[in-house]
């Protein structure tokens, strides 16, 4: 007689909860936030860091998470806003020790860089940094068989491109909807053209693409001629895309892409957009970082930012920023020594 084995029912998988760090990371890619997620991969001892520890780095310099003390910090803050700027990943290491070429400098390797901290207590961190910034956002105003081509390569590219109507807030001039996208096609074939061009040009949108042919499209942008300069009209492209030699509506897309991409990826592009983005989202922090500096006690190069970072104006040799409280304490005690001091090493290390 054959036993019978009793079939247990599998409890469901729960996925884990998301912590305060990851739901804040959600919160910020949902708003099209830039910002750096910062990762603690090894700690030598002594060092308040563990491998694991994370941290997020906003524009504006403020740090939410952990990955170390406020030395530390200093230095994540400084490399992290300049991942956030180049877009490209970096492991960080730093060490209370001078790096490798004895200047005290940088050093700067592919895909790495590392860094004398004199403040640390004796221990070391590698901390990966990763730029975490919004897809490029395009907008694309018609419903022909180009715009529906140019939605559909929107995943493919990651990008983030999505349909707009005359209805919608883009055909008011200054739209806010604007701000932080990087692309606007108008394929609308005559349809609500000279609101959407005005809305896109006047918000500073880097590519404005008119579909058109050129004698359309250059009589298109002749009666806006009491609207925009000669500046601005220069800077609607039609007809849209890149000289392929396109014919189809999808050869039609692809050339219009490959003139986006061209666009949007100049350095002068991404700058001014990241800009606006961060300012449009975060509206309510003092501003961005705007200075880098060094901390004229201890030599570590630091990101001042009046909302983020020590600083002082004693002394009467301008605003001074430092790595930590202790540090301008220790300045503020014999503001001219300090100032004579850096000066000197700045001198002897060749600094203009």
């Amino acid at each position: 007689m054959s036993r019978v084995v009793p079939v247990l029912p599998v409890p469901p998988v729960v996925p884990p909860r998301a912590g305060p760090l990851e739901a804040r990371m959600a919160e910020l890619t949902g708003r099209r936030v830039p910002f750096v997620k910062a990762t603690v991969v090894r700690a030598r001892r002594p060092a308040s860091a563990r491998p694991g520890d994370t941290a997020l780095v906003l524009a504006d310099g403020r740090i939410e998470g952990f990955v170390g003390g406020v030395c530390a910090e200093a230095t994540v803050r400084v490399q992290a806003l300049r991942t956030l700027r180049d877009g490209e990943s970096l492991l960080l290491r730093i060490s209370p020790e001078e790096t490798a070429d004895g200047t005290g400098e940088p050093v700067v390797e592919e895909g790495a860089v590392s860094v004398c901290n004199p403040c640390l207590s004796g221990g070391e961190l590698e901390i990966f940094l990763e730029p975490l910034r919004p897809a490029p956002r395009v907008l694309v105003l018609g419903e022909s068989p180009i715009a529906r081509t140019l939605l559909d390569f929107g995943p493919a590219l990651g990008y983030a491109i999505s349909s707009v109507s005359g209805a919608d807030v883009l055909g008011t001039p200054g739209a806010e909807t604007l701000t932080g996208t990087q692309a606007v096609v108008i394929a609308s074939h005559g349809r609500d053209e000279e609101r959407a061009l005005l809305s896109a040009v006047r918000a500073g949108v880097p590519y404005v693409g008119l579909v058109a042919s050129p004698r359309r499209g250059a009589a298109v942008l002749a009666g806006l001629t009491h609207e925009l300069d000669e500046e601005q009209r220069a800077r609607v492209r039609t007809p849209a895309g890149l000289w392929i030699g396109a014919r189809t509506p999808g050869e039609i897309a692809l050339s219009i892409l490959a003139e986006v991409v061209q666009a949007v990826r100049s350095p002068t592009a991404e700058a001014a957009v990241m800009e606006g983005t961060t300012a449009a989202a975060e509206a309510t922090v003092a501003g961005p970082v705007t200075v880098t500096a060094t901390d004229p006690v201890c030599g570590m190069e630091v990101a001042g930012s009046a909302a983020t970072t020590p600083y002082s104006d004693a002394g009467g040799a301008g605003r001074q920023w430092f790595c930590c409280p202790s540090c301008r304490e220790a300045y503020e005690k014999d503001p001219v020594r300090h100032t004579r001091a850096r000066a000197a090493a700045d001198t002897e290390a060749g600094a203009p």
